[in-house]
C-alpha cells in the first residue's frame, strides 16, 4: 500500500438478489455496505430484487448507464438452482470478464467451505467503465470477497496495480 498516494473514494450500488430477503433481515448487502462505507468509499443505491433475470439485468443496466457510479457489488443468485440467474443477468452486459475475480475468490472459499465452493458462479467485469462484483447470497461469502479481494482493488493506493488506477482508460477504444 501507498500512503503516499491520496485515497479516492468510489461510489458504489449494491444489489442483493433475494426472492425472501428483506431491508429488515438482509445480512449481506448490510455488510457489503458497511465495509464499503468503512473503507471511505459512498453507497449511492442499494436495492433488493426478487431473483428473476430481467429484474436484475434492468437494475444492473441503469446502474451502470448512471455516470454516477463505478462499481455495482450484487449479492445472491450465483448458485446452481433453477431460480439462481445472477451471472446469467449481468454476464450479457460485461464488455470484459475478470475471469481471475471467481477463479481467486473459490480458492478463498475451499479454506471455508471446502468443496461447496464448486457451486459458487462469482463472477466480476466492467460495463461502461463501471466495475461489476456478483458474489454469492452468504454474509460470509461477503465478507470474503471484500476483505480478500475487493476492498484492496478498488483502493488507489494498492501496488503494484488497483483497478481505481485504470478507470480513466476504461472507455479507450
Amino acid at each position: 500500500m501507498n500512503t503516499d498516494k491520496d485515497f479516492i473514494p468510489l461510489n458504489i450500488a449494491v444489489l442483493v438478489v433475494s426472492d425472501t430477503r428483506t431491508d429488515a433481515d438482509d445480512l449481506s448487502g448490510k455488510t457489503l455496505v458497511k465495509r464499503a462505507i468503512e473503507a471511505g468509499h459512498r453507497i449511492i443505491e442499494k436495492k433488493i430484487v426478487p431473483d428473476n433475470i430481467y429484474q436484475i439485468r434492468a437494475v444492473v443496466s441503469n446502474w451502470i448507464a448512471a455516470d454516477n457510479i463505478n462499481v455495482v457489488i450484487s449479492t445472491g443468485g450465483t448458485g446452481v438452482t433453477g431460480r439462481d440467474g445472477t451471472p446469467e443477468a449481468v454476464e450479457p452486459l460485461l464488455d470484459k470478464v475478470l475471469d481471475g475475480f471467481g477463479e481467486i475468490f473459490r480458492m478463498l472459499s475451499y479454506q471455508d467451505i471446502k468443496t461447496s465452493t464448486i457451486q459458487s458462479r462469482a463472477i466480476a467485469g466492467v460495463a461502461n467503465a463501471t466495475y461489476l462484483f456478483c458474489l454469492p447470497g452468504s454474509s460470509g461469502a461477503c465478507r470474503t470477497a471484500w476483505d480478500a479481494l475487493i476492498k484492496e482493488q478498488l483502493d488507489y493506493r494498492t501496488g503494484p496495480c488497483n483497478l481505481v488506477q485504470l478507470m480513466p482508460r476504461l472507455m479507450e477504444k
